[in-house]
């Protein structure tokens, strides 16, 4: 279990699959997020255990050794040597250890992002973390900013998802070089996902990356992966506390797309009420407004997408 999130994932399941090639399998990947590991600090040094804490396991070793053992000069001495080592480690864990330990895992995933965001910077690679909870409309916005500016922008896109395809064969059709990760019972990605995602997709220099992060606005908030702008994506068919709900998410965004309002005539949503209360938890927040369906509002996006990759060349 992971000690940041507390989601469930261990090192086996997590899969990377381009569409089209056959050769991705799940046992063949990896990455470093041990969720069913918990840290033990033992004399300043963090170790891993796979099993569960407080464990009292006896080894019951099949070749006892009784120490009477009869050396005759056959050297015929049957050692049958039984030791129930019993090893309880007693961890119990304050409050300022799981903290400790919470800090020790962000502390390697941002030191990854920093790494990714050095790639990213050095290949003048635009690199935006899209976020939302599910069904916000994050592969349908997605699609359409491809397939809108594809003639005039170069996009790769890395998909998170549990499980499935079905957003990165989505994004495939678009034409988008896109690698989809599959967390397991994951409910983020991190850094080292994606910096072996990018190795994998092979990404053009002064291009646009896009991550569609796992949907939820809880845990991918606490991750960096080494963009250079966290995107947070909200619906009007959500409610429009959802800033003040999940305050973490807004606060580390610097975009907040505001998506479906073709729908605003049919759903007790207030715009200015969510903007009112996103401007609460940052008062940094950029705010737009579309219809990935219907396309209004989108060209605002993609003024903003031009001149944020526009920086990035030629700043």
């Amino acid at each position: 279990m992971c000690n940041t999130c507390g989601c469930e994932g261990d090192q086996n399941s997590t899969k990377f699959s381009i569409p089209g090639q056959e050769d991705n399998h799940p046992h063949s990947q990896d990455h470093s997020h041990d969720h069913e590991h918990s840290f033990e600090q033992t004399t300043g040094r963090k170790h891993l255990h796979p099993h569960p804490h407080t464990h009292s396991h006896e080894h019951a070793h099949p070749h006892e050794h009784s120490h009477e053992q009869s050396h005759d000069n056959e050297h015929s001495h049957e050692h049958t040597h039984h030791h129930v080592h019993e090893h309880e480690h007693g961890h119990t864990h304050s409050g300022s250890k799981v903290v400790q330990l919470e800090q020790d895992v962000l502390s390697q995933n941002n030191l990854l992002a920093e790494r990714n965001r050095g790639y990213f910077e050095a290949k003048n690679i635009l690199t935006l973390n899209l976020v939302s909870s599910p069904g916000s409309g994050k592969t349908t916005l997605l699609e359409r900013t491809i397939t809108d500016l594809k003639s005039e922008l170069s996009f790769s896109v890395i998909e998170g998802d549990q499980q499935t395809m079905n957003d990165a064969n989505r994004i495939n059709a678009t034409g988008a070089p896109v690698i989809q990760i599959n967390t397991g019972n994951g409910c983020h990605l991190d850094a080292d996902m994606i910096q072996k995602a990018i190795k994998k997709l092979e990404v053009k220099d002064n291009s646009v990356l896009i991550i569609e992060n796992v949907g939820n606005l809880v845990c991918p908030s606490l991750f960096d992966l080494g963009e250079a702008y966290r995107v947070v994506v909200i619906s009007v068919t959500e409610g429009d506390d959802k800033p003040i709900k999940y305050p973490n998410m807004f606060n580390t965004s610097d975009i907040c797309i505001i998506n479906k309002i073709d729908l605003l005539p049919y759903v007790d949503f207030k715009v200015e009420k969510a903007k009112e209360y996103a401007l609460q938890v940052n008062h940094h927040l950029q705010f737009i407004e579309v219809s990935a369906k219907t396309g209004e509002g989108m060209d605002k996006w993609y003024e903003w997408l031009k001149g944020a990759i526009w920086k990035i060349i030629f700043l």
